[in-house]
């Protein structure tokens, strides 16, 4: 006798393994188009207006034209292959949502930091906070149109980055630029955590 699982799944194909990866950085730094241009369904996405409430609370340095911002996470979720699937967990980037990360970082293979050359400070909080968690993390430069290009040993300088932490380039809006630099960040974890993915 042939046996299916409810879905008409073969049950002797293996199940893939989930892991959870934080999509952090700055404001404005297109956290949220990284998991929607990635994420094979529709994401869930908890931006807002931006308000007058946000004046002087948040600052549009760079990005006066962004006029909507997440609130709480963004998530999504793509198969990288038949035996790995990446939930996508897209943290705010405003300082007074920071209290949220602890909660999004449980359990979290790795995160990638997304950085905007136009704001590189705006990364360092992502990258102090994953250092002292032990979180392994990979630094994804956004190529935004118009910012000046720089050399990724360059950003790795500025950043004050472990030389063994990836840099990489990337185009959060393009679905296999975002693949990669998922791929990129799994292959470090990888090797970080001594070949586990636990």
């Amino acid at each position: 006798m042939v046996y299916a699982n409810s879905d008409g799944t073969d049950p002797a194909d293996p199940v893939p393994t989930a892991v959870k990866i934080l999509v952090a950085g700055g404001f404005g730094v297109g956290k949220t188009t990284l998991v929607t241009s990635v994420s094979e369904s529709a994401p869930l996405r908890t931006e807002e207006v931006l308000s007058s409430e946000s004046v002087g609370v948040d600052d549009l340095s760079g990005v006066e034209a962004k006029e909507t911002t997440t609130v709480a996470m963004d998530f999504g979720r793509i198969t990288i292959s038949d035996s790995l699937v990446l939930y996508l967990f897209g943290t705010p980037g405003q300082d007074r949502f920071r209290f949220m990360w602890d909660e999004l970082a449980l359990g979290a293979l790795g995160a990638v930091v997304l950085a905007d050359t136009r704001r590189l400070a705006d990364s360092w909080p992502s990258i102090d906070y994953f250092e002292s968690d032990g979180t392994p993390f990979i630094v994804a430069v956004n190529c935004f149109e118009g910012a000046r290009r720089y050399e990724l040993d360059e950003v790795q300088l500025a950043l004050d980055l472990d030389p063994e932490v990836p840099v990489v380039l990337c185009d959060a809006r393009q679905r296999q630029s975002g693949k990669d630099v998922l791929i990129a960040l799994v292959q470090h974890a990888h090797r970080v955590r001594g070949g586990g993915l636990n």
